[in-house]
């Protein structure tokens, strides 16, 4: 079945004959011998009106073209006298391809609330705001490849399956091939030797370790797919599936680092703005008012740089009351950040020298062997958007951090021996996707930015 899409149609010329279109019903309107059909195919944000006359074939099924249904039209593209439209189609032949139970089918009204939808998500991307979402995600996702790619970066597939722990936290999904109702147990724990791979395994809270591996041996690479982290979180910000952006250079510092970060962010608002602009505009005009300005703050500053130091000071002066304490040694939390890109400074902050207690084993200790040059860019609304930080390249002094934290060195032989065998300075950070994704949308809750959302006691679709 060649078709034309519904976006095609709407930048085509008046006069096409013979156009094939198909997609589902929006709203019917009937009059005296004729229909007015709203088709939308997924395509674009807007519909396409086709009026479908007494006389076509396929009329006869309009009782069962109702809100919902599939449909195939052919027809001829015409100027439309309507208001708010340039072009319309005149149906020659009408066909039903799906139909839709008019008292049942759930998308009915223009306007649902996002608790609502959910709760249907194998249809909410039907509605017009997540059909819009959708179109945005995978048009950012493009641009994170041409961003890259320009610059000279190759893209690496890290694997999902890791036996190591990135973060050290140790939220993270074991992955196994037991039987759970016989599982084979020494010294009454777990006998993880008998697994599939003989040792315990996990889905992966980073491909930053894999990146670095390959960092070292092509120079700039990065990585961009699904993370897992068992966190039992409800916060809007967090889910327990979710993608990240992971750069990572040779040859490079927390400078490097920072200035990479700062102009990723910018090229991605600026080619979202570019080419999805009918899509953001529902959401300056319906989610976020100020959404546009909030960008525009963005593209237009160069980002503060502020060490951890300076930016405790600055909140333990604020007049603002905080629910979380304000200390050197504690991370910073939402309100922290926002307070210091919305209130003090009015845009991006790229805090870096966090303390080395708070922050994972493969940062560079500082000279002040107190802190690490780490460093966290924050955004208005959003809080934190990247994570970053110039990679411990010494290795007499990775050793210690690892011992220190009381991971098992043994199990980061091969990260070790890229300290052993030509070491380099190199950086990197993560950017969370969906994170940019709200950051772009002004949407406030990750399960609305992600089509299925994994969270605490949700797994469906």
């Amino acid at each position: 079945m060649k078709r034309m899409r519904v976006r095609q149609a709407l930048g085509a010329e008046a006069g096409m004959e013979g156009m094939t279109l198909c997609g589902w019903v929006r709203t019917k309107r009937d009059s005296k011998g004729f229909s007015f059909l709203e088709v939308n195919d997924g395509s674009c944000l807007k519909n396409i009106q086709v009026i479908v006359d007494a006389d076509v074939p396929g009329y006869e099924l309009m009782p069962e073209i109702n809100t919902g249904a599939s449909v195939k039209v052919v027809g001829n593209l015409v100027e439309s006298p309507g208001k708010g439209q340039t072009w319309e189609v005149q149906a020659t032949v009408i066909e039903l391809i799906g139909a839709a139970d008019p008292e049942t089918f759930p998308l009915q009204k223009k306007r649902h609330s996002d608790e609502f939808l959910r709760s249907i998500a194998h249809l909410r991307p039907r509605s017009n705001k997540y059909g819009a979402i959708t179109r945005i995600r995978s048009e950012l996702s493009y641009a994170i490849h041409a961003f890259f790619r320009d610059r000279g970066f190759y893209y690496i597939h890290s694997p999902i399956i890791t036996g190591s722990d990135c973060e050290g936290a140790g939220e993270m999904f074991t992955v196994s091939g037991f039987d759970f109702a016989n599982l084979p147990r020494k010294n009454g724990q777990v006998d993880f030797s008998q697994d599939f791979f003989g040792k315990r395994a996990s889905l992966t809270v980073s491909g930053q370790l894999s990146a670095e591996n390959m960092a070292t041996a092509l120079g700039d690479v990065y990585t961009f797919g699904p993370t897992f982290r068992a966190e039992n979180s409800n916060t809007p910000r967090h889910a327990a599936e979710f993608w990240m952006l992971e750069p990572e250079m040779a040859f490079a510092d927390l400078s490097d680092d920072m200035d990479l970060g700062e102009e990723c962010i910018k090229y991605l608002i600026n080619h979202v703005r570019e080419h999805c602009k009918d899509d953001l505009d529902l959401f300056g005009r319906f989610v976020d008012k100020s959404l546009f300005a909030t960008l525009d703050s963005i593209v237009d500053n160069d980002f503060v740089r502020l060490p951890y130091g300076e930016a405790i000071e600055i909140l333990k002066k604020a007049t603002q009351k905080f629910e979380y304490p304000v200390e050197f040694g504690l991370d910073l939390q939402t309100e922290h950040e926002r307070y210091l890109t919305e209130i003090h400074f009015k845009k991006p902050v790229a805090v870096f020298d966090y303390p080395k207690e708070i922050k994972a084993f493969y940062m560079r200790m500082n000279d002040d062997n107190r802190t690490v040059a780490a460093v966290d860019i924050l955004v208005p609304r959003i809080g934190e958007l990247i994570g970053g930080s110039q990679r411990e390249e010494r290795l007499d002094v990775l050793d210690a951090r690892i011992k220190e934290l009381g991971l098992n060195i043994d199990e980061y032989w091969w990260y070790r021996d890229l300290r052993k065998f030509g070491t380099v300075p190199h950086a990197g950070f993560g950017m969370g996707f969906e994170r940019m994704l709200m950051l772009v949308t002004g949407v406030t809750n990750i399960r609305d930015v992600i089509s299925f959302p994994r969270t605490v006691s949700h797994l469906e679709f």
